[in-house]
């Protein structure tokens, strides 16, 4: 008899988690072993409790470890054996790019039929690839966008500072203020970091910013010099 697969599913919001297991339990061979609702609850799982794929919502946010991408790379470093599965509502390419450069060879959707969890989890249990349909869509965007490029989008320090400060809840005037830069500047920077990530409204940065974890960060990015020349 082939042993069942063992799943710990996180999720912030009740609803969710219910939905994620029970849409599991459907698919004979898989078992939920554990629940976690932040990354503290999680960790402590994954430590005491034998597993063979995580099923983790991306925005979690309460927790002693983070959550977004930060929290998916400390998952990568101390539980490489562990496949993952990551559930959420972002959309945006660039999240969906760096996720699988950190590894993660399966993202679902939220707004998918919570049937793709079931079958991500199957996926990841041999080591192939899954995708779920929003997600594929997205990601067949950035490809579109890229021309097939697979370049890094890679942020100046003046660039990432302003994203920062922006997404904490300053004005364009007020980081202007703050940093001793003109209006022009901060907005031109802004602008360029926006237009970098692939994305077109304030909406879509807060959201990448989340799914980063920039919005758990200090918002002031020390100089240095690879910051010499860039405008004031």
């Amino acid at each position: 008899m082939l042993q069942s697969i063992r799943v710990v599913v996180a999720d912030d919001h009740p609803v969710i988690l219910l939905g994620a297991e029970q849409a599991m339990l459907k698919f004979p061979g898989i078992e939920v072993v554990a629940r976690a609702r932040q990354s503290t609850e999680l960790i402590k799982a994954l430590q005491t409790i034998p597993c063979d794929v995580l099923v983790t919502d991306l925005a979690m946010p309460g927790g002693q470890y983070g959550d977004g991408l930060p929290l998916i790379g400390y998952l990568r470093r101390n539980f490489p054996e562990v496949g993952i599965v990551v559930l959420t509502m972002l959309e945006n390419p660039a999240l969906l790019k760096r996720l699988g450069e950190l590894g993660v060879i399966a993202v679902v959707h939220k707004s998918d039929d919570l049937s793709h969890i079931a079958l991500a989890v199957q996926h990841v249990s041999r080591d192939i690839e899954y995708m779920s349909p929003q997600v594929r869509v997205a990601l067949d965007s950035l490809r579109i966008n890229n021309g097939g490029k697979g370049d890094e989008v890679i942020l100046s320090k003046r660039e990432l500072e302003v994203v920062r400060l922006f997404v904490s809840g300053l004005t364009i005037k007020e980081i202007s203020g703050k940093l001793n830069r003109s209006i022009k500047t901060i907005s031109t920077q802004k602008n360029t970091a926006m237009r970098k990530l692939g994305l077109d409204r304030d909406t879509e940065l807060f959201q990448y910013a989340q799914g980063n974890g920039l919005l758990n960060l200090s918002a002031r990015v020390p100089d240095d010099e690879n910051d010499i020349g860039e405008p004031r």
